[in-house]
């Protein structure tokens, strides 16, 4: 039967989860959202799971004046991935570029602070880190927090989304240890054609979210 849509983030993040349960009461394993929209995944999964929650804040570098569409992605500690055949067809100069970036670490700060606190980011040396957003598009985003995470020395880095273009899952497996797809529909057409309900997450929802996790035993560590 052909996949049709997700109900919400929060369904998706049960269906991801059953396809995680191998990694399920493992004590190095921690669950790594990239907000705001994976949030509400990794909620999901962190609690099937058994395993703690926390953020990892990535930013997508948008085309200027088309910002929906990628030419890159910065991460915490400098990472940064920049798709440089397309800003030499676009024409972007280095200046124009240099100002995403400013702009975005602007915002990434911005909701490191907002989402933490005064909360230390988690130790992941030694541990399987699972990667999750509500859906891979380019892939360039979760591209740039896998290599943001494994200037950690995680012992496995694992990307994990409901729904994602062929193309995402087969750029990943080059860079993570193990990437979990739940479906690949085609042609992709984007992750909200693949969600009835595409609502955006605020704020607000991935701290509530945090805290809950926190609350019923999975700590952020």
């Amino acid at each position: 039967m052909a996949f049709e849509s997700f109900r919400n983030r929060q369904q998706a993040g049960r269906v991801l989860a059953r396809r995680l349960a191998a990694y399920a009461h493992r004590p190095e394993v921690i669950v790594l959202a990239l907000p705001r929209g994976g949030m509400p995944v990794a909620y999901e999964v962190a609690k099937a799971l058994h395993a703690p929650l926390d953020v990892l804040v990535v930013r997508k570098l948008g085309v200027p004046g088309h910002e929906e569409f990628a030419m890159g992605a910065i991460a915490g500690g400098g990472e940064q991935v920049l798709d440089q055949d397309l800003v030499r067809e676009l024409g972007i100069g280095a200046r124009e570029v240099d100002e995403v970036v400013r702009n975005e670490q602007h915002e990434l700060e911005r909701r490191e602070r907002a989402y933490r606190g005064n909360r230390p980011a988690p130790d992941l040396h030694g541990r399987i880190a699972i990667l999750v957003d509500d859906g891979l598009a380019t892939g360039s985003t979760m591209r740039v927090a896998v290599r943001a995470v494994r200037r950690q020395a995680p012992a496995r880095v694992v990307v994990a989304a409901p729904v994602a273009s062929p193309e995402a899952c087969a750029l990943l497996r080059g860079e993570a240890d193990d990437v979990v797809c739940a479906e690949t529909p085609e042609p992709f057409l984007g992750v909200g054609r693949w969600y009835l309900d595409f609502s955006q997450t605020s704020d607000e929802e991935v701290c509530n979210l945090i805290e809950d996790a926190n609350h019923h035993g999975a700590h952020p560590a």
